[in-house]
């Protein structure tokens, strides 16, 4: 019998700022929630406000990690040190793999006024932390988009829904990176790999996940945005939306079970490796 995950935990983003002075909603890596194995950070930018976030993310480091960035509306002109550059535009996916050492820049520009757009830390397993870094960058025509039965709407970043595979590809984590729009009235249901890391992060509107109770009915957990949710173990979630349209990230991963030791935008397995990597940058040996 097919297990539904239940909602084990609510989590409400924190402000905080980054880079050279951009205001941020963080869900992962803050005090209430410092690490969700194998994701290591979880951000949510955007504002009415240009002063929140033109200053952007000029050029510094990472190692041992992948970085995922999703723009759901705005500009991103980037650049790193293994020669990628360009400009991230509406529903651009830009998913880095660090490994062994890059530095980069991500500089957001709002477009007819708006910016909005979100940035995820997967952790590297052990193996690869050292790896030869990559850069995988998806147009929005590239991100395939089903109808699924219920009535959502559903783009698939990275996984696969009913033999349709995602935009992203060959990523260590196994990972399912889902956009899920609820319109109201309809429902999603989505089966998860048992024993991986799964959370949803509510950015627009209201609904409801559905677990089962101790005598096995049915009950309900209402969230409303922006609000991260953590799944326990199991087989499937399911979501619906009764009041308003309600729109989430669906995510999950492949848990590494390793030791961490991180330092800023450094995340390796020991404190010696950290050492190294600040050794490395401040002998202009950093990038491989």
């Amino acid at each position: 019998m097919k297990k539904l995950r239940k909602v084990i935990e609510i989590i409400d983003p924190v402000y905080v700022i980054e880079g050279a002075g951009v205001r941020l909603k963080r869900s992962i890596a803050t005090q209430k929630l410092d690490y969700l194995d194998p994701f290591l950070l979880f951000d949510h930018f955007g504002s009415d406000d240009p002063e929140d976030y033109i200053a952007g993310f000029p050029m510094h480091p990472h190692r041992g990690i992948e970085t995922v960035t999703y723009l759901l509306d705005g500009r991103v002109k980037h650049k790193d040190s293994i020669g990628n550059q360009g400009i991230l535009k509406k529903d651009t996916v830009q998913w880095m793999t660090s490994g062994s050492g890059i530095i980069h820049e991500e500089m957001p520009r709002p477009y007819n006024g708006k910016m909005e757009g979100f940035q995820l830390w997967v952790n590297l397993p052990a193996k690869l932390k050292m790896t030869t870094p990559r850069y995988q960058e998806v147009k929005s025509s590239q991100v395939p988009k089903i109808n699924s039965e219920g009535g959502a709407i559903v783009k698939i970043i990275a996984g696969e829904i009913r033999g349709v595979k995602g935009a992203v590809t060959e990523i260590f984590a196994d990972p399912m990176y889902l956009d899920v729009n609820i319109p109201t009235g309809s429902s999603f249901e989505q089966p998860i790999k048992p024993g991986h890391t799964a959370f949803a992060y509510i950015f627009q509107g209201e609904g409801t996940f559905e677990e089962l109770d101790p005598k096995s009915q049915e009950k309900e957990t209402i969230v409303q945005s922006t609000k991260l949710v953590i799944f326990g173990d199991g087989d499937y979630i399911k979501a619906k939306s009764k009041k308003t349209p309600f729109r989430f990230l669906l995510i999950s991963g492949k848990p590494l079970n390793e030791p961490i030791a991180r330092y800023g935008p450094f995340v390796m397995n020991t404190t010696d490796e950290i050492e190294q990597a600040i050794k490395d940058l401040q002998n202009h040996e950093f990038v491989k």
